[in-house]
């Protein structure tokens, strides 16, 4: 096992959760230190505040990976007799990094929103608000059949063959491969100057256009010739689209009062607001992590029964009860699954890297309910 470069772990985590997934104009990414260092220890928290960095601090952690951004806004400057700069300081001194995965956490398939819709029970989910529909190209490659399993697996491990819920997704032909090697040739099969008939497969894989270069990579990494011959086509179909919030439907309808009753444990919050009628019949809900005022017309629209999300504004709230939809409003923190969720994933991910995920136990919730 080895301890893995900073830089390993984001990459590792970027696969999951691309940064082309942002809303335009999120500070996501690194934004205190380097990644270029040995990191054993990452902390995974919802924000980055003086416990959180003090609990990095206590548990070894190089690194804290943060869903909110602690940087939102630019910094005209850095006085650390101020708290934000106080905190930077900290953190430098520390060599503590701090990475922000925002709303391209909560586009990801398995981040924030699914992980809300899975706490809330919601099956045969779709997204609520697309925001990013990939463009795809297919790669088929042309290998010895006796590297054809090694070909797929560095296909699948780059991120190719991912479709909805199927991942290393591949399909093989058997061929016969010619070809003479030149004088100047080195082959990994045949002899120079003599013409070589082989047993060969085409294997192909879609993936997308924004991963097509590294997927290549890959390939060519685990692929024994030394000239290799690989097609790429440009497909029309794209990929299904992505995007904020889910929405679903309940194994067993329930009243608004029964299904807030159960969002309050399952969200583990010990209040939350709530617009419609009690007794109103919930089949089909929809949720967003964070602040979801701009899409009730989305949820409307979907036909959600209810709608889950946080920071409810009054007249917003007035507006959703006009056009006849309900709202539950757990607050903005109920977004802390993606701190179990992050752990879990990437605890998956390396199974040789001796590096501990380590969910934060600080609660940054900063409202107290009396």
């Amino acid at each position: 096992m080895k301890i893995p470069n900073g830089q390993e772990i984001i990459s590792q985590f970027e696969k999951w959760s691309p940064k082309y997934l942002a809303m335009e104009g999120d500070p996501i990414g690194l934004h205190v230190g380097t990644l270029n260092k040995k990191i054993d220890r990452v902390l995974v928290t919802l924000d980055v505040n003086e416990e959180v960095v003090d609990e990095a601090i206590t548990k070894g952690a190089g690194l804290i990976i943060a869903h909110h951004p602690p940087i939102f806004r630019p910094l005209k400057n850095l006085q650390t007799d101020f708290p934000q700069g106080s905190l930077m300081e900290k953190l430098i001194k520390s060599d503590i990094a701090v990475y922000a995965a925002h709303t391209n956490l909560d586009v990801a398939r398995g981040g924030v929103n699914d992980l809300l819709a899975d706490a809330l029970g919601i099956k045969n989910t779709s997204v609520l608000v697309p925001t990013y529909e990939a463009e795809l190209v297919k790669i088929a490659v042309f290998v010895p059949e006796s590297h054809e399993d090694a070909i797929r697996e560095a296909f699948g491990k780059a991120g190719a063959g991912a479709i909805g819920d199927y991942e290393y997704c591949s399909y093989t032909l058997s061929g016969t491969g010619r070809f003479q090697p030149t004088d100047e040739a080195d082959p990994y099969i045949g002899k120079a100057g003599k013409m070589e008939v082989t047993a060969e497969s085409k294997v192909e894989v879609v993936v997308r256009k924004s991963e097509k270069d590294r997927v290549i990579k890959a390939m060519l990494a685990a692929h024994p010739y030394e000239e290799v011959a690989y097609d790429v086509f440009t497909l029309e179909n794209k990929e299904v689209a992505m995007g904020l919030g889910r929405v679903g439907t309940l194994e067993t309808p329930m009243t608004l009062e029964e299904f807030a009753a159960w969002a309050k444990q399952q969200l583990d919050v010990p209040a939350l607001r709530l617009v419609g009628d009690p007794n109103a019949i919930i089949k089909k809900v929809a949720v967003l992590g964070g602040d979801g005022n701009k899409y009730i017309q989305q949820a409307k629209r979907a036909g959600a029964d209810v709608y889950v999300t946080g920071d409810m504004y009054f007249h917003v709230a007035q507006d959703a009860q006009a056009i006849g939809l309900n709202i539950i409003d757990p607050g903005h923190h109920v977004e802390k699954v993606m701190i179990q969720g992050v752990v879990d994933h990437m605890s998956k991910q390396q199974p040789n890297w001796q590096c501990e995920f380590l969910p934060s136990k600080t609660n940054t919730e900063p409202f107290r309910f009396v």
